[in-house]
């Protein structure tokens, strides 16, 4: 009986700190092999048991400036921040990011802070209104089918964390998976060590 115990307490030292859900970071494990993820923190947009699971890549910012992708708008074509790659799925379609204290209209929250943004003439609007460093362009998506991302999360591929806006914009995308897979990896020892001195206790109890 007491092993049944301790095997389920290591389980729940290895589950996700937050439920799967839009609106939470996934965050590529080291052994992810797939080169396509492998480092990346992808923020969650959509999960939906038929149609499957649709993220963006949040920490992979290319040298290509905004002013290449809105180079006929003012003041857009001025803007040196730079354009990040979202996902290997459909990379010419073009999604955002926006930071804003308030509500905005024609966006989708999808949390505090942090909204959504995509269609031509959103994007365009948007990029002409958007202060310099709170509007975030993302070519490509990542996206999973039905059941898919559930199953990668169980075999320990990606590590579930809550999102938050200064992570999303943070001046030092480079460095944002190191920050957050050495948290994950703090939470797990921690975790682990939780479970081995519950365990240790079982076991006592069992011996009496």
């Amino acid at each position: 009986m007491h092993r049944l115990l301790i095997a389920g307490l290591f389980v729940s030292a290895l589950m996700p700190a937050a439920d799967l859900a839009p609106g939470t970071f996934l965050v590529a494990s080291r052994d992810l092999g797939d080169p396509n993820f492998a480092g990346t923190v992808v923020l969650l947009l959509n999960l939906d048991d038929e149609e499957g699971a649709l993220g963006i890549i949040v920490n992979r910012r290319t040298d290509v400036p905004l002013s290449r992708l809105f180079g006929n708008i003012k003041p857009a074509k001025d803007s040196t921040d730079a354009v990040y790659v979202g996902g290997p799925v459909e990379p010419s379609r073009g999604l955002a990011l926006l930071k804003s204290a308030g509500k905005m209209e024609d966006a989708r929250r999808i949390l505090t802070g942090i909204y959504l943004i995509s269609g031509k003439s959103a994007l365009e609007k948007t990029a002409v209104e958007a202060q310099s460093g709170t509007f975030h362009v993302y070519l490509g998506y990542a996206g999973w089918a039905a059941g898919q991302l559930e199953h990668e999360v169980e075999l320990g591929g990606w590590h579930v964390l809550p999102a938050d806006a200064a992570t999303v914009f943070d001046a030092d995308p480079d460095g944002v998976w190191e920050k957050l897979i050495r948290r994950t990896e703090l939470r797990i020892a921690h975790s682990v060590r939780n479970v081995a001195i519950g365990s240790t206790l079982v076991a006592r109890r069992a011996g009496r």
